[in-house]
């Protein structure tokens, strides 16, 4: 509000509220008050929210009021103490400033409201008969405007921070199409706050679209990354096929093998790298074993590729979509939107855990807790004691190795990104964690049970997805 607005309202609410006691005072907003003088029909609202400082008289029902209250702050509630049986003797704006003085007395005894409307060190203030500061809306260190000081005006320069709403606020005052400055003043901050809340609700959504196609990226990125290293499925198929081929002619000195190559014109001699500890069959089967596994994942990751982009480009058809609401200003459109299901963050919301005896701890690239089993007992432990039915569960296919649990309060779809983190860790904890590649099956905690009898760690499961990844410890460990 700039000096002439405020001059207008001031000399309107002077002759409406002088002789009135005040009542009850709603706390609207952390800086923001209602004070009930008992008009007919209207409230006084003072505001020295920074941004917007004001002061007007506003046309609300009690039962709106009391939905949009807050708890007193302590301010509010020494004001409330400090004016009870106090009358309104005058409204009186500052000559040189955006400030204006509430007096109230109570026979001898007077109090100062004082609402100091000027932005950013826009302040409300309680003074008593010597003008000392009793009690503040915001705290500041502002010489004059602390407890216990007589109150001084800021020493701050009178700045206008918007010179352009504050001149509209003024044409809406001045073009007579209002029965008053307060009336003019309640649609002009209504519907500039509605636009501002319209604006940051459009944000909220647009960053959180943003984030979700950055995620999105970034795991068909990773997926892509994945693809790629399964490429060479079928050279491991053919070096197989040589192997067994080689077997009574083959040239072997510790780890490697010179071979005839009878894939390449001329059949010229190469020479690979073997496992020392396997026969050449025993080397082709596992070179046959990783073909398998990598024609198996290749299809999977595939898959994978094809839903992930589809899902990106229906992320893209949204953004274009809340673009064209937040242009059109379409308040239904918007409400609609922040109706969708928001992005899955961190993938829980539970208080942080204490300690899991018995077990690794590791937190996801997206946030997720994963723990890993040390012992047979202690695998038995986290899964069937510590895991919940929704958390995720994983396990080395075809060897022993630890349990792999990713925690999932929020009974959502783990990111796959998340899902091969947790994979690589049950691959790499388990005796398979030499091979290049690993079969990892998982599944929801609540699709695995124990058998009677068995030893400590066997597990049986009713259901089962496979993932193939590499063995490794890809992420921080916490504990």
């Amino acid at each position: 509000m700039n000096d002439e607005s405020i001059r207008a309202i001031v000399a309107e609410i002077a002759s409406l509220l002088a002789g009135r006691q005040p009542g009850k005072v709603f706390q609207v907003g952390p800086l923001t008050l209602v004070i009930d003088f008992r008009l007919r029909d209207g409230y006084l609202l003072i505001s020295v929210e920074p941004i917007l400082p004001r002061i007007h008289l506003i046309k609300r029902r009690v039962r709106d009021l009391e939905k949009s209250s807050t708890p007193l702050t302590l301010f509010a509630q020494a004001l409330k103490k400090e004016l009870s049986n106090t009358t309104l003797l005058s409204i009186e704006k500052d000559a040189n400033d955006r400030i204006v003085l509430f007096r109230f007395v109570d026979g001898n005894r007077r109090r100062d409201l004082l609402a100091q409307l000027t932005g950013r060190a826009a302040n409300l203030f309680l003074l008593d008969e010597n003008g000392v500061v009793i009690q503040r809306a915001r705290a500041t260190d502002e010489p004059g405007q602390k407890l216990g000081q007589p109150y001084r005006t800021p020493s701050t320069v009178r700045a206008r921070s918007r010179p352009d709403a504050e001149s509209d606020l003024l044409s809406a005052i001045q073009s007579g199409m209002f029965s008053s400055p307060s009336e003019a003043a309640d649609v002009f901050y209504t519907s500039l706050l509605s636009a501002r809340a319209f604006a940051a609700r459009a944000a909220t959504a647009r960053a959180d679209l943003r984030k979700k196609i950055s995620r999105q990226q970034k795991l068909l990125n990773q997926l892509r990354e994945d693809f790629a290293s399964h490429q060479d499925a079928a050279q491991q198929k053919q070096i197989g096929d040589l192997l067994l081929a080689n077997v009574s002619t083959a040239k072997r000195k510790g780890g490697r093998v010179k071979l005839t190559d009878y894939f390449a014109a001329g059949a010229p001699t190469i020479e690979i790298d073997v496992d020392e500890k396997l026969t050449l069959a025993q080397e082709a089967a596992r070179r046959f074993k990783l073909y398998s596994r990598s024609k198996r994942a290749v299809a999977q990751i595939s898959q994978r590729i094809n839903a992930g982009q589809s899902e990106l480009e229906r992320l893209h058809s949204k953004l274009d979509r809340l673009e064209k609401i937040v242009a059109e200003k379409e308040e239904a459109g918007l409400a609609e939107f922040e109706s969708m299901p928001r992005t899955l963050t961190g993938g829980s919301k539970r208080k942080p855990e204490k300690k899991v005896p018995g077990t690794r701890r590791y937190v996801s690239t997206d946030g997720f807790e994963i723990l890993v089993g040390r012992a047979a007992r202690d695998n038995d432990n986290l899964t069937f004691k510590v895991a919940r039915p929704n958390d995720l569960w994983l396990h080395a296919a075809d060897y022993s190795g630890s349990h792999v649990i990713v925690r999932n309060s929020t009974r959502k779809e783990i990111p796959h990104r998340s899902v091969i983190e947790a994979a690589q860790l049950a691959a790499y904890f388990s005796q398979a964690n030499k091979d290049p590649k690993v079969d990892v099956h998982y599944t929801p905690r609540k699709f695995v049970s124990k058998p009677k009898g068995v030893a400590p760690g066997l597990v049986r499961m009713s259901r089962f997805k496979n993932i193939v990844v590499a063995p490794k410890e890809g992420i921080g460990r916490v504990w």
